[in-house]
């Protein structure tokens, strides 16, 4: 067993601390063997402070070689230190100067938290408690502090020193050293502190704020990859602005730094001033990028830069209240990427997100509420409970207010909570307060796990005229939540007559309807419409105005119906969705599909394709068919992902095959000599030939060819990575010869584009796929330390291969649990975050459930996990 302690930390137990600080200065000495911290801390007690109160400072891993209070050293007897850090037993019950000085050894710090070198350059990242691995501090959210940090390095090792803030001063330290301070105006949380030191090219530019404010802009990155960062560059420009219009924020600093580096736990950091960023979310040309790439890159750059006011200025008084940031900041995120590109297209992209990895958390053994009340290590909530569940609660927040109304919250928000760290609560108040409404019930979002089921039932009755619509709640336990409370729920709607136009009535009872928006906050409401003329088609939850799961009896010629008709785009393509989901689970209980059926769909598939009004880029997401992980989730328990994998497989094979003909064809016309541009016009494009492409390889018999074809004569990665991991994934008789030759023409001189090349080796549904990653893995020039590698080899793998991941004979779980063991004492985050792959391991059938089981519990009797690891893995067999 595990020889860690445990210590679980609870939300009712938050206290300001006795001590804060309001004041850093750090002087970092780097060297190579070595960096030299002194940090010169302004601490002062609180008013209900008492006299004798130690200070007690959180550190990890740190070398104390001295302290002092206003320039006198202390005395052994004064102060201790520990694992976990430092205590100063009886410290002046007034303002003083605390003083201290640490060594830190960052070529050894593969943990990547705190001060650590990547690829030669020295970068940090502190949320949510690097800064501990730094220097002795209060490292709380709630603890805000303006920071001025002076860094000395050797100007040739690296010429360049960055941190946050501002630049007041550089200049020559002597014996080719050399040094940069900078200041950051605004206090902050610890977690926000940034240091880059290193050799760097970079780009620059600027932008001029609304009010005529000049911004000097720059990305930094390894010498040679300046021509990659423009795309960046462009999207922080497009970010800035749109903050401005959509929610009246100016950047508030005289510079905007981004660095890009190779080695980082995250996807990116926003370190006020000064975001560091895995280079993967800032690199791209078309040789080597594919437009998801793009899309990522513009999205992620926005959702960084807006955290300078919902993150930044008014941060998280406890790690409780992270979805305060996190969630608001997706929301954000989202709207600017609705706004940039189609937003019918963004919103099912981002709810297939949600369906594909917080839905099942929400499931599983890990659920949690948006705001937790309890956790034993924090690195582990950084889910996709509290991002993208987050963002939905948010939007639904949104819905109910309207545009404008919800505006007014905002504004009001950063009015109010400016320069503070504060709570869900209080967030939730300025909506109220700016709104005039009661929002209690609705912050049960937060507060409650679980994915609600929301059942369906209507009837119509021609005599009177009246439609009558049943809307019925229902939250299933999670662990440690078994009662649930009632939700308050914004169902967008319409009804729609038998000749496709919207249909309207005169009066409506039972519940409250305003407009298109039936607010469901009771466990069960029956609305009642008067003067409605034929029996009516409900669109509900339109743009997924909440994120449930729906229970409908809706008949499959009602599903085509919306399918064709429906002014809701995002309907349309859950019709088509609802209707091969419901043949795709009869068939795997055994109930074949018929061909009327069948044909009934197809015809629907060969109308949407050949549609002159829907975009090239919906079409392709109305042509897919539910995945394998889809179709789990919904079968729900006792799943045999072979099964599914199987039944699927024939399914597309029998709904396409009569459609080669036009398949082929249309893809072909989609064929374009122009020069790659990541647009929308050019990617929706790209997106429809590629999944006809995909359609082809599992449905028609030349597909495999084609396939090859496309990869040998691709002009952009897109396309020949789509070409490539269609074939890999499907395992042709081509795929082994084309992940070679990808390899040694792309792969081997580029890190990003390598990540490509794992991660389709590890969803390869083919029985020689463990094998093959087994001996990846052995290779001596794989990097077995740096994050991207690992999680796109292993957690591809874990999370996107359920057919070879879920083996009945247990060895895709055995596999998985051995990385993880291996990894878990270098990168103890990357191995917990790889382990939450099992969160399937209950839905499973006996077989497959007993041998994942099996294997989680031999890891955890492994001795000497990390805290990550063994917390996820405790959830995980508890649940």
């Amino acid at each position: 067993m595990r020889t860690e302690t445990e210590h679980t930390i609870f939300l009712k137990d938050y206290a300001p601390s006795p001590y804060r600080i309001s004041a850093v200065e750090l002087d970092f000495k780097i060297a190579v063997e070595s960096t030299r911290v002194r940090a010169l801390l302004t601490v002062e007690p609180r008013e209900d402070t008492e006299p004798g109160t130690p200070l007690v400072l959180d550190g990890d891993e740190l070398s104390l070689s001295s302290i002092a209070i206003d320039g006198a050293p202390l005395v052994l007897s004064a102060y201790a230190t520990d694992a976990n850090g430092l205590t100063v037993i009886e410290p002046p019950l007034r303002k003083f100067v605390l003083e201290t000085e640490v060594m830190l050894t960052p070529e050894t710090n593969t943990r990547l938290m705190g001060l650590y070198r990547s690829s030669g350059t020295w970068c940090t990242q502190c949320e949510p408690e690097g800064f501990r691995r730094i220097t002795y501090y209060l490292d709380r959210p709630d603890n805000l502090a303006v920071f001025k940090t002076t860094i000395t390095a050797d100007l040739v090792v690296a010429p360049v020193l960055l941190s946050n803030g501002n630049l007041v001063s550089k200049g020559d330290a002597g014996d080719g050293m050399h040094f940069a301070v900078w200041e950051d105006p605004h206090p902050k949380p610890a977690y926000l502190f940034a240091l880059v030191a290193g050799d760097l090219g970079s780009i620059t530019d600027s932008f001029t704020t609304a009010s005529g404010k000049p911004v000097d802009l720059a990305i930094y990155c390894e010498h040679g990859k300046q021509d990659q960062c423009h795309w960046a560059m462009d999207s922080l420009k497009r970010s800035m602005a749109w903050d401005e219009r959509r929610f009246g924020r100016e950047y508030d600093l005289d510079i905007f730094n981004i660095v890009a580096v190779s080695d980082f736990n995250f996807g990116a950091m926003e370190n006020k001033g000064l975001n560091i960023f895995n280079d993967k979310l800032v690199f791209a040309q078309p040789e080597t990028a594919t437009d998801a790439n793009y899309a990522g890159i513009e999205r992620v750059i926005a959702h960084e830069y807006f955290h300078n006011w919902t993150g930044n200025r008014i941060t998280c008084r406890d790690w409780f209240q992270l979805c305060l940031k996190e969630g608001l900041t997706v929301y954000r995120d989202q709207e600017f990427s609705s706004d940039e590109r189609s937003r019918p297209v963004q919103r099912i992209h981002d709810v297939q997100t949600l369906r594909a990895a917080q839905f099942p958390e929400d499931g599983g053994p890990l659920a949690h509420a948006p705001r937790p009340d309890h956790y034993k290590e924090i690195n582990n909530f950084y889910t996709t409970t509290v991002y993208e569940k987050g963002a939905e609660v948010v939007r639904m927040l949104a819905t109910l207010l309207g545009e404008a109304g919800f505006r007014k919250g905002m504004d009001l928000y950063f009015e109010r909570h400016d320069g503070e760290a504060t709570t869900i609560e209080a967030f939730l108040d300025v909506f109220a307060d700016a709104n005039g409404v009661n929002l209690d019930q609705f912050k049960t979002w937060y507060l409650q796990a679980g994915t609600p089921q929301v059942t369906v039932t209507d009837s119509y009755d021609a005599a009177s005229q009246t439609y009558t619509l049943t809307l019925s709640q229902k939250t299933e336990p999670t662990p440690g939540q078994k009662e649930k409370s009632t939700l308050t729920i914004p169902v967008k709607f319409g009804l729609i007559g038998p000749n496709g136009s919207p249909m309207s009535w005169s009066a409506v009872s039972g519940g409250t309807v305003r407009d298109d928006l039936i607010v469901l906050d009771t466990d069960s409401a029956t609305l009642t419409f008067s003067g409605v003329a034929n029996r009516p088609v409900p669109s509900l939850f339109r743009g997924f105005s909440a994120p449930v799961q729906v229970h409908s009896s809706r008949s499959q010629a009602d599903n085509l119906f919306l399918a064709q008709h429906d002014s809701d785009p995002f309907n349309r393509w859950e019709a088509l969705q609802d209707v091969s989901l419901a043949l795709l689970i009869a068939a795997i209980g055994g109930t074949p599909w018929s061909a009327a059926a069948l044909d009934g769909l197809r015809a629907a598939m060969d109308e949407t394709l050949a549609s002159g009004t829907l975009d090239h880029a919906f079409k392709a997401l109305a042509l897919d068919v539910p995945d394998a992980s889809l179709i789990a989730q919904k079968i729900g328990k006792d799943v045999d992902p072979a099964r599914v994998h199987a039944v699927r497989a024939e399914f597309t094979k029998a709904l396409f095959g009569p459609l080669a003909g036009q398949l082929e064809a249309a893809y072909h016309g989609l064929a374009s000599a122009e020069a790659y541009l990541p647009d929308t016009a050019q990617s929706g494009r790209r997106s429809l030939r590629n999944q006809l492409l995909s359609l082809l390889v599992e449905a028609a018999g030349n597909g495999p060819a084609v396939a090859a074809k496309q990869y040998a004569e691709a002009t952009n990665m897109t396309d020949r990575f789509a070409a490539l991991a269609i074939t890999g994934v499907h395992w042709t008789a081509e795929a082994q010869a084309l992940l070679a030759d990808f390899h040694t023409r792309f792969a081997a001189g580029d890190p990003l584009v390598l990540d490509k090349w794992l991660s389709v080796n590890a969803r390869a549904e083919d029985d020689g796929v463990i094998e093959r990653m087994r001996a990846i893995l052995a290779d001596p020039a794989f990097p077995r330390n740096n994050p991207n590698r690992l999680r796109s080899l292993m957690g591809a793998f874990a999370m996107n291969n359920p057919l070879q991941f879920a083996r009945a004979d247990g060895a895709g779980f055995r596999f998985v649990c051995e990385f993880v063991k291996d990894v878990d004492g270098r990168n103890p985050q990357v191995a917990a975050r790889v382990l939450t792959g099992f969160r399937i391991w209950p839905m499973l059938e006996p077989q497959r459930r007993d041998a994942a089981r099996a294997a989680l519990i031999s890891l955890q009797e492994t001795a000497g996990l990390s805290r990550n690891t063994a917390d996820i893995l405790g959830r995980m067999l508890a649940g």
